[in-house]
């Protein structure tokens, strides 16, 4: 299971996390408004790799039965390999645009609109965002902490479905 675990994790936080840099670096517009919404959907495409190799595990090397735990361990470890890579190329994507610039670009959007007080408050706010994400050992375990606790319920949700051999049977072999 560590193989798979390895593979289907590496593919989809490639997937999530490549996405996730294409969205950043190409479509001002779009995250500033959706960005949450377009983030947990990146996310969730990628780890659909859980369900993926859940199933595999069970049709193809258990044949056709699994229980809940090993099915669930096995979301954990593709989720925890998938959080690595989303956040390795998220930090690959952050140093292309720069710290500074992802910080003036998407964060900068809370200034607008402010005055006074309101505005300080934000200013200051926004530098303490700054100095976070330049010491990579906060940033890094924040981007991992992004993605992990989806995954941890993408595998919680594949693991009791696909527990039931009756769901999604593999189908038999047409000669």
């Amino acid at each position: 299971m560590l193989r798979t675990a390895l593979a289907y994790g590496a593919i989809g936080g490639l997937i999530a996390g490549g996405l996730l840099s294409i969205v950043v670096l190409n479509f001002e517009g779009a995250v500033d408004q959706y960005g949450m919404a377009i983030g947990y959907l990146i996310m969730l495409i990628g780890l659909s790799t859980i369900f993926i190799a859940i199933k595999r595990q069970r049709d193809v090397t258990q044949g056709g039965v699994i229980r809940f735990l090993p099915a669930f361990g096995l979301g954990l470890g593709i989720s925890l390999v998938a959080g690595i890579v989303y956040t390795l190329c998220w930090d690959a994507a952050l140093h292309m645009i720069g710290i500074d610039a992802f910080v003036d670009k998407f964060a900068g959007g809370a200034l607008q609109g402010k005055t006074g007080a309101e505005l300080a408050s934000a200013k200051a706010e926004l530098e303490s965002f700054r100095a976070t994400y330049h010491n990579p050992f906060l940033r890094l375990p924040i981007t991992f902490s992004e993605i992990f606790p989806v995954g941890a319920i993408v595998s919680l949700v594949s693991a009791g479905l696909l527990r039931n051999s009756r769901f999604l049977p593999a189908r038999a072999a047409e000669a």
